[in-house]
C-alpha cells in the first residue's frame, strides 16, 4: 500500500446513482448473494455463530451502503440509501466503513485491511470478532467480484465476462476502484 490517498468514487456518478430507486439494485444483489453462496458454500458457513450477525458495509463516498446477513441457509444483501444527514438508518452488529476503493480493494486482495485500519482509511465499529471472521472468510475465498457478477448471469457468463474484461480497465481508471482481482478473473 502506498502513502497516496485512496481515490474517492466520482461525485457526479454517485449523484446519478443516488437518485435511482434501490429496488433494481436490491434484485441484483439478491441474485448476486445467492450465486455467491452457491459458488462458495464455505464462505458463510465457516462464520459459525457470526453468520447470524448483520454487517453494514458502508462505502462513505457513495449514497448508499449494503447490509449483509451472511446466514448460510438464506444469505441477504441489500442496498440502503443514506439519510439527508449522510447516515444509514439500519440496525447492524458490525460496521465496516471507508471509501469504496478501499472496501473493494480489500475483497480483491489489492489492499491490506490491517494497513487500512491502522491508517484510519477504514473504520470498524461494533462486533470486531465478527468482522475478523468475515474478513478471514472473504480472504480465503479469494473472491473476484467481477467474476462473480459474470457467473451469476448463467448461460451469458462468457459474454458478460468478456464485456467486463474489456470495460474494467477504463472503469477502474475513472472510479479508482479495483474492479477485478489482480491476475484476472474467471466466471
Amino acid at each position: 500500500m502506498t502513502d497516496a490517498p485512496l481515490p474517492r468514487f466520482p461525485r457526479l456518478v454517485d449523484r446519478v446513482l443516488g437518485r435511482l430507486p434501490t429496488l433494481p439494485l436490491d434484485l441484483a444483489l439478491r441474485r448476486f448473494i445467492t450465486s455467491l453462496a452457491d459458488r462458495h458454500p464455505s464462505l458463510f458457513s465457516r462464520l459459525g455463530d457470526q453468520a447470524e450477525k448483520r454487517f453494514l458495509i458502508d462505502p462513505v463516498d457513495v449514497s448508499f451502503g449494503f447490509l449483509l446477513r451472511p446466514d448460510p441457509a438464506m444469505p441477504r444483501l441489500e442496498a440502503i440509501k443514506r439519510d439527508a444527514d449522510g447516515t444509514i438508518d439500519a440496525q447492524w452488529d458490525a460496521r465496516i466503513a471507508g471509501p469504496l476503493a478501499a472496501l473493494v480493494g480489500m475483497v480483491h486482495g489489492a489492499l491490506d485491511g490491517d494497513a487500512l485500519f491502522f491508517s484510519r482509511d477504514i473504520v470498524i465499529e461494533g462486533d470486531t470478532e465478527a468482522v475478523l471472521g468475515l474478513r478471514n472468510a472473504v480472504d480465503d475465498a479469494e473472491l473476484d467480484l467481477a467474476g462473480e457478477v459474470a457467473a451469476m448471469t448463467g448461460p451469458a457468463a462468457g459474454f458478460v465476462a468478456e464485456v467486463i474484461r474489456r470495460a474494467a480497465p477504463v472503469a477502474e481508471r475513472l472510479t479508482g476502484v479495483a474492479l477485478v482481482r489482480s491476475g484476472g478473473f474467471a466466471p
